[in-house]
């Protein structure tokens, strides 16, 4: 699935939702969560689950942050929306395996004939993070990992800024998932006006593996689209071990050369990964 970039959306403020849906974001992530004052949640819910079940046909991918598992808010968020689009329910505070699979199990309801829905777990707590890799295993449901920096760094006092932090945290979280054979997205980066920052993350995202990363305004938009796309040389590169690979397979050579670099198995695997992004990205873009 791509998102490149996902955009965050608040459920409680609907004059958003069209503006969202006109965007370039790959996906958009409403969100009955944090962005949500306690006293609204109930009209924020209702009114993001009449959207939804109004919703016509579109490329982006409809992500829905619920609330957590161990809340009362949670079962309401699901119930309201049955029935509505939905491609991924985002859950917070993923801690346990056991805890994601009994969520699993009521966001089935969720749904229809037509409509498979993923799970994207948040690994934002340091349980959490322990345990990124039985979240990840947990259930052929949960296609991907994503970071919450705020709520995993903020308590134990870590700085948002340290590179040092932020990589062990990416490298974590990208093993785990692909221990999963998912995919890992970098999270939020609240300092909407620096602009540099933002394309920094990217970019160090990018490096660690990680397929997207979250967009908190639309100005954020473009410099993800742009960062998690393969470059023109890599595109080319892929294409040519590609080709490399298939006269190889069909002369029973499991080693060779392409301009002078040893290519064998792994290397392939990432070629055929950059081809197929290439490919998706080209398909899913066109107005």
């Amino acid at each position: 699935m791509l998102m490149r970039s996902k955009l965050f959306v608040p459920a409680s403020r609907p004059e958003l939702f069209d503006k969202a849906l006109n965007s370039a974001a790959d996906a958009l992530s409403f969100d009955l969560e944090d962005a949500v004052a306690q006293s609204q949640k109930s009209q924020a819910r209702a009114l993001l689950a009449r959207f939804l079940r109004e919703l016509p046909p579109t490329r982006k991918s409809i992500v829905v942050r619920v609330n957590a598992f161990d809340t009362a808010e949670f079962d309401a968020d699901i119930e309201a929306l049955a029935g509505a689009v939905v491609d991924i329910i985002n859950l917070p505070m993923a801690e346990d395996a056991d805890a994601v699979s009994q969520a699993i199990a009521r966001i089935e309801w969720l749904e229809t004939s037509s409509r498979q829905v993923g799970v994207l777990l948040n690994v934002e707590t340091p349980k959490g993070l322990r345990n990124a890799a039985a979240l990840a295993t947990s259930h052929p449901r949960v296609m991907g990992l994503q970071i919450g920096y705020a709520d995993l760094l903020e308590p134990c006092r870590i700085s948002r800024s340290d590179r040092d932090a932020l990589a062990h945290i990416r490298l974590a979280v990208r093993f785990a998932a692909a221990e999963g054979a998912i995919a890992a997205y970098d999270g939020a980066f609240a300092a909407v006006k620096d602009i540099d920052g933002y394309r920094a993350e990217c970019l160090a995202a990018r490096k660690h593996g990680f397929a997207g990363k979250s967009c908190i305004h639309p100005s954020q938009i473009a410099i993800a689209n742009e960062t998690f796309m393969p470059d023109a040389t890599e595109i080319a590169w892929a294409r040519k071990v590609v080709t490399a690979a298939a006269d190889a397979d069909a002369r029973g050579i499991g080693a060779y050369l392409v301009d002078g670099h040893m290519i064998d198995k792994p290397f392939v695997e990432r070629a055929r990964a950059v081809a197929a992004l290439t490919d998706t990205i080209a398909t899913e873009v066109k107005p």
